[in-house]
């Protein structure tokens, strides 16, 4: 599948971003070429490769551990939220440039 100008014009408007006719061809471009590089790698007989459930080890991890022992820094005790410590409204308004008591105020960021 080839990206069109049409496709990025319509991801453009989305992101809200105004593209120079340089732009939008450039964008084109490069898209259309990440698209074809995943087409080669597609061609690849991957049939003979063990299916990996981690892709990168951590720097400084034990490599003696085996398993999901071995990413188990990348997990956090799962504690319900009432339990864990928050700060209360008004210590989360304290410093707040613009607040009405109860939430912040904003300014509005979307002008269509």
């Amino acid at each position: 599948m080839k990206v069109t100008e049409k496709d990025v014009a319509y991801v453009a408007d989305l992101a809200n971003l105004e593209l120079s006719g340089e732009e939008s061809a450039g964008m084109v471009r490069d898209l259309n070429s990440i698209l074809d590089y995943i087409d080669r790698l597609n061609e690849l007989d991957t049939s003979n490769v063990e299916p990996m459930a981690q892709v990168s080890d951590r720097y400084g991890v034990d490599k003696v551990k085996q398993g999901s022992e071995r990413f188990s820094y990348a997990y956090r005790e799962d504690v319900p939220e009432a339990l864990r410590k928050s700060l209360s409204q008004e210590s989360a308004l304290a410093n707040a440039s613009d607040a009405d008591g109860r939430f912040f105020r904003v300014p509005k960021v979307i002008e269509r």
